[in-house]
């Protein structure tokens, strides 16, 4: 049975990673921001994988998304710091909502954690973007260096704001999608398939 449970989550891994990955294709950008901030929904499979098979499953599911987009786009330095980044917005904006689901098992656990999820999500890169991405970024790509004035007007009017955008909008959608999905959930959560 063990076996069974571990094929099952493995095989579900992969398919959430894969759509999770096929959603970042339909990406579009937001009027009045930089045309390198993108809004696509590839988190949504993910979140939906981390309540299921717990943060475990949440951390795989985003790496698998993330392994797939660098294989197939490598960014233009051949390093995968647009990937790490989303790696890492991911989890900030997933691993809440893994958590305190498993605590408060409602529909008020999920909005909880995914209030969480958008606000540490929104600060925490922008706080990565300042002093880590952005700098990486320029390094790699020989693009021109901003003054340390002109990085924090573009975190803090651009950057941030378009994340606490892209969370909130994709944290509706989800809840939009959770009821209809809720049963699947709980089928497979009772299983004890979310012991990771």
């Amino acid at each position: 049975m063990q076996t069974n449970n571990n094929i099952f989550r493995l095989v579900a891994f992969a398919m959430l990673g894969t759509v999770s990955y096929l959603l970042m294709f339909f990406d579009f950008p937001l009027p009045g921001f930089p045309p390198f901030l993108k809004i696509d929904f590839s988190e949504i499979p993910v979140l939906f994988g981390a309540i299921i098979f717990g943060p475990v499953g949440g951390i795989v599911i985003e790496a698998i998304k993330n392994l797939l987009h660098y294989v197939t786009q490598p960014g233009p330095a051949g390093v995968p710091i647009g990937e790490l980044a989303n790696f890492a917005a991911g989890l900030l904006f997933v691993l809440p909502v893994a958590f305190i689901a498993r605590k408060v098992r409602s529909k008020k656990g999920i909005v909880i954690g995914l209030s969480i999820g958008v606000v540490l999500m929104a600060h925490i890169m922008s706080v990565l973007n300042y002093f880590v991405i952005l700098p990486a970024y320029m390094w790699f790509t020989g693009f021109q260096h901003l003054s340390a004035d002109a990085m924090f007007k573009l975190v803090a009017a651009g950057i941030m704001p378009f994340n606490l955008i892209k969370g909130a909008v994709t944290a509706v959608i989800f809840l939009i999608l959770y009821p209809k999905l809720q049963p699947m959930i709980q089928r497979f959560t009772t299983r004890r398939f979310g012991s990771a």
